[in-house]
């Protein structure tokens, strides 16, 4: 595991987390802005999540109140954890619908990118979606399958969720519309990956598998749903045999240049 600068929030003894008024504004800050930015951008289940959660613009929320809504949408919670997690960690989490959520936020000078995931790219990206069903059942199988799976067969199950969860696109009648959560969180991915510059290609399980990606660069191809409900078909079939698939045909060519040393 990689280190990390930040340093997740502990709860006091009821629960609840303490935050100072300059983090608070730095959510302020990046929800305002974003939720402007995602207008006619973000697909409808997700802004029917946004609307479920109800999420303060003034304060960090607490996760106690996102659990809620998840609970009762679909049965899943969120979980504080520290900044960076093992992989078998968060496998363990969304096998038991628990989504991990890292309890700091970032700082001002990184406020349109940073590597680790802070608590608004978790709640503000992610836990709108997990309120639909379809979106929690494909995540709640990638859990399970990612707890069998060998630390190989992880490296194409990562390539699998970072091309839908975190950077998917999605076919709607009026429009190109995000349902990922790392392009919903980014003002500037989010202009970008509708635009003209980057590959828009439809989704395909087994393509995404072998399609190489760095987490530091605007993603240089997308792939793009012909309706959400794809992702809840894709949890029914056979995930792991379209990976041994992807292992025996091998990484495409990257689409960007190799990262400087």
């Amino acid at each position: 595991m990689k280190s990390t600068q930040y340093l997740a929030r502990e709860p006091d003894e009821s629960g609840f987390i303490h935050y100072p008024e300059s983090e608070h504004q730095v959510w302020n800050t990046l929800i305002t802005r974003q939720l402007k930015v995602i207008e006619n951008r973000a697909c409808q289940e997700y802004l029917d999540g946004i609307e479920q959660l109800g999420l303060p613009l003034e304060r960090i929320p607490q996760l106690g109140e996102i659990n809620r809504v998840l609970e009762a949408s679909t049965g899943w919670r969120v979980a504080r954890v520290p900044a960076l997690i093992p992989f078998q960690t968060f496998f363990e989490l969304l096998a038991s619908k628990q989504f991990p959520v890292a309890t700091f936020i970032r700082t001002p000078e990184e406020l349109d990118y940073l590597k680790e995931p802070d608590i608004f790219h978790e709640i503000f990206g992610h836990c709108p979606m997990l309120t639909n069903p379809w979106f929690a059942e494909f995540t709640h199988t990638y859990g399970k399958l990612g707890l069998k799976a060998t630390k190989e067969q992880r490296v194409y199950l990562a390539r699998l969720y970072w091309l839908t969860i975190e950077f998917g696109l999605l076919d709607t009648p009026a429009g190109r519309r995000i349902y990922g959560g790392g392009i919903l969180s980014s003002p500037k991915e989010t202009l970008y990956a509708l635009s003209d510059v980057p590959e828009h290609q439809p989704f395909d399980a087994l393509e995404a598998m072998r399609t190489p990606y760095r987490i530091d660069i605007l993603q240089p191809v997308y792939f793009v749903l012909p309706e959400l409900k794809r992702l809840f078909e894709l949890a029914q079939e056979d995930i792991m045999a379209l990976v041994h698939q992807a292992m025996a045909l091998g990484l495409h060519a990257p689409k960007f240049p190799p990262k400087a040393a």
